[in-house]
C-alpha cells in the first residue's frame, strides 16, 4: 500500500475541498448496527473493533486492501490533514469525518449546501438512492486536454453516525459507474469513525493524523518510482459550514 501527501490551501481563504460495503470478519465484530444504512457500517469506534491491520489515521480508521493508494490532503497555512483520498483501480474516493450534534443529523443540511456550491460553478446536481441511503450526484462543467468542453462527475455519499458525520466523494470512472463503484464503496463501509469524548461544534473537522511510517514509506516509494505521477484529483465542491 502506497502513502501520498497533496497540498491544500487554507480553508478559510473559500477554497473548496477537493473531491476527485465492506463485509468485515467476525473476530472484528462488536455491536454493529443492526438496522438503517449502517448496519453493514461505516462503523463508529464502539461498535467495531479496528484491529491492528487498520490504518491509524486519528478519526478515521482504514481497512487497507491489495492496490491501494492513500494519500493525505494537508491544508497549506495550518499543515494539519484535512482530507484522506483513497485511490483505487482508476477512481479514487475522498474521506472527511466530522463532528455532530446528539439529537440530529447533518447529512440533509450539507446535501442542499453541496447544490448551491456545485450551482456557483455551472454545474448540476441529481440526488438517487443508493445503498447508503440518499447520494448526490453532482457533475460540473470542465475542459479537456485537447480543450473540449465536458463536465465532470463527483459522487456524494454522506452517513450520520453517533456524533459523527462521515463524507465520501467518489470521482473518476466509479462515480459513473456502479459496478466499478463497489470497491470503494466496500472501502466506504469498512470505515471506522474514532469521535473522540471532546465537546466539539457540529461540523467541526474530525482531527486526522499522519499514519506511522507513511512518510518512510512515501520517501521509498518516491525513491523506487520517480517517474510515478500524482493521481489526477477530482472536482472541488464545497467546505462543510
Amino acid at each position: 500500500m502506497a502513502f501520498g501527501r497533496s497540498k491544500k490551501k487554507n480553508q478559510n481563504d473559500g477554497e473548496d475541498l477537493a473531491a476527485e460495503a465492506a463485509v468485515l470478519g467476525e473476530d472484528a465484530a462488536r455491536q454493529a448496527p443492526e438496522t438503517g444504512p449502517r448496519r453493514n457500517g461505516p462503523f463508529d469506534d464502539s461498535e467495531q473493533h479496528a484491529g491492528t491491520d487498520y490504518l491509524d489515521l486519528g478519526a478515521l480508521k482504514i481497512r487497507p486492501r491489495e492496490g491501494l493508494q492513500l494519500r493525505l490532503e494537508i491544508e497549506e497555512k495550518s499543515q494539519r490533514v484535512v482530507a484522506v483520498t483513497l485511490d483505487f483501480g482508476g477512481s479514487n474516493l475522498q474521506l472527511q469525518a466530522f463532528a455532530a450534534p446528539k439529537s440530529e443529523g447533518l447529512w440533509d443540511e450539507i446535501r442542499t449546501q453541496i447544490a448551491s456550491s456545485v450551482g456557483s460553478q455551472g454545474g448540476t446536481v441529481q440526488e438517487v438512492d443508493g445503498p447508503m441511503g440518499t447520494e448526490v450526484v453532482a457533475k460540473l462543467p470542465a475542459q479537456s486536454s485537447d480543450g473540449q468542453k465536458g463536465y465532470r462527475v463527483a459522487r456524494f455519499l454522506g452517513v450520520d453516525g453517533p456524533r459523527w458525520f462521515l463524507r465520501g466523494v467518489i470521482g473518476g470512472p466509479a462515480a459513473l459507474d456502479r459496478a466499478k463503484a463497489a470497491d470503494l464503496e466496500e472501502l466506504f463501509r469498512a470505515t471506522v469513525v474514532v469521535r473522540g469524548t471532546q465537546p466539539l461544534p457540529p461540523k467541526d473537522l474530525l482531527q486526522l493524523k499522519m499514519p506511522k511510517g507513511a512518510a518512510e514509506q512515501q520517501q521509498a516509494a518516491e525513491a523506487q518510482r520517480p517517474g510515478l505521477s500524482a493521481p489526477e484529483r477530482g472536482p472541488e465542491i464545497t467546505e462543510i459550514r
